[in-house]
């Protein structure tokens, strides 16, 4: 049994109070109490040989309350949720109203719901098209990064100066008002001009030198420097120039089509191969762009009641893309202390990074949610099996495992999503 009630003075707020029942009770104690009997010495008896009823005149059934409960609240509450016909968004604050021995438990929640969605036009939607026509300049723009992608580093001799572009091997010093610092130093470092590695003033300050000079390099730290103690000082860096390397690229001719791709024989067929791949590359991201705008305009036709998305949605949203962002690192062997260590960031910093667009994503999802239901989307058990297949195939996971970590609800929600998007782009007209 449960019982809504929403606050008077604030939207999108309410109080879920309900009940859990004394056999799910018992389910929950007897549960904690194999959890818990092998821990427990009572003279007489072996450990794990106690009974239930000899525990509970020791040390009271209240010594299990708590384990219990967090084994039957999450059902109990998913179900007085479900009866209330709420949507909760973030965590609910639950706290216990009457815990009484031998009855029934009674707790309330404090809840944050999600806002309703008034729809607007979303299907039959005309969007912009964008160009998918390759000219010859783009071909011949990626052939010349193929070329630089082939192109050597070769030693010049002394006399020749420094360009942008070049890449030059020096030690360097640094020192602020004559004082050394850490991280100003480094031997035989190479540098390519024009690459920004160094900070603003560095590198332009190197063109025009040859190998074998000594150059004076003046620079301010920028003021938002990572080094406080150096930002917005005055530095001088004493460089020696070791040598000079320039790239020299390949002839663009058949010896260097069949170098790049091994599947062509001369440079006509590496610019028509390079053409098509192109333009199969522009179709798909006009493809992309296109559903994006789609749903875009989808969006933007519904309107969100009190047109506020609740804080508790904000947070969830950027607490799951940073959690999300971690986690793919994570499968490239990356930590998340080493991400924060090697980034010069903080976990406040990621989450300010997400916090820009979480707003918009937030009600994408409440308005494609919303057209679900106004389409009554309801994927199959059929398409659920077909799902976890899926996801046991690209995980290389048994499906059971699959099946086991994941509920239907949610299996079901990220297939309709799927449908629904697939059934509003269908849908939609190219401008």
């Amino acid at each position: 049994m449960s019982n809504w009630t929403p606050a008077a003075d604030q939207k999108n707020q309410g109080t879920l109070e309900f009940e859990i029942s004394r056999t799910q009770v018992e389910e929950g104690l007897e549960k904690a109490f194999q959890r818990n009997k092998n821990q427990v010495s009572i003279p007489g008896f072996r450990k794990g040989k106690v009974t239930k009823a000899l525990f509970f005149s020791k040390f009271g059934e209240e010594a299990l309350y708590q384990e219990a409960m967090d084994i039957v609240l999450p059902a109990a509450y998913e179900a007085a949720v479900e009866e209330a016909g709420i949507t909760p968004v973030g965590r609910p604050n639950i706290e216990p109203v009457s815990m009484n021995k031998g009855e029934a438990w009674t707790l309330k929640a404090e809840v944050t719901t999600a806002p309703a969605i008034k729809l607007g036009e979303y299907l039959n939607l005309e969007v912009a098209a964008e160009d998918t026509a390759v000219s010859d300049a783009d071909v011949d723009a990626e052939i010349k990064r193929l070329q630089d992608g082939q192109a050597e580093l070769v030693l010049q001799e002394e006399s020749v100066k420094a360009e942008d572009g070049d890449t030059v091997v020096i030690d360097f010093d640094g020192s602020v008002d004559g004082d050394h610092f850490d991280g100003g130093q480094a031997n035989d470092f190479s540098l390519a001009l024009g690459s920004g590695q160094f900070i603003p003033g560095f590198e332009e300050q190197l063109v025009g030198h040859t190998a074998g000079e000594d150059v004076e390099v003046k620079v301010t730290f920028p003021e938002d420097y990572q080094a406080a103690d150096l930002a917005g000082k005055e530095a001088l860096f004493e460089v020696k120039i070791h040598e000079l390397k320039r790239k020299e690229l390949p002839e663009l001719d058949d010896e260097f089509a069949k170098d790049v791709d091994e599947e062509v024989e001369t440079l006509a067929e590496l610019k028509e191969k390079t053409a098509k791949k192109l333009a199969d590359d522009k179709e798909a991201a006009a493809k992309s762009a296109f559903e994006d705008a789609v749903i875009t305009k989808a969006v933007d036709n519904a309107s969100v009641d009190g047109d506020t998305i609740p804080e508790a949605m904000i947070e969830e949203d950027v607490h799951r893309q940073v959690d999300q962002y971690l986690g793919q690192l994570q499968q490239q062997g990356i930590s998340r202390e080493m991400f924060f260590q090697i980034s010069g960031q903080t976990e406040e910093d990621l989450h300010k990074q997400f916090e820009e667009g979480a707003a918009t994503r937030v009600k994408t999802n409440l308005v494609l949610e919303a057209i679900v239901k106004a389409e009554g989307i309801e994927p199959s058990a059929e398409q659920v099996t077909e799902e976890i297949n899926n996801l046991a195939t690209q995980y290389n996971m048994d499906a059971e495992q699959v099946r086991s970590s994941l509920s239907d609800s949610l299996l079901k929600h990220d297939i309709a999503m799927r449908e629904v998007i697939k059934k509003i782009t269908d849908s939609a007209k190219a401008k």
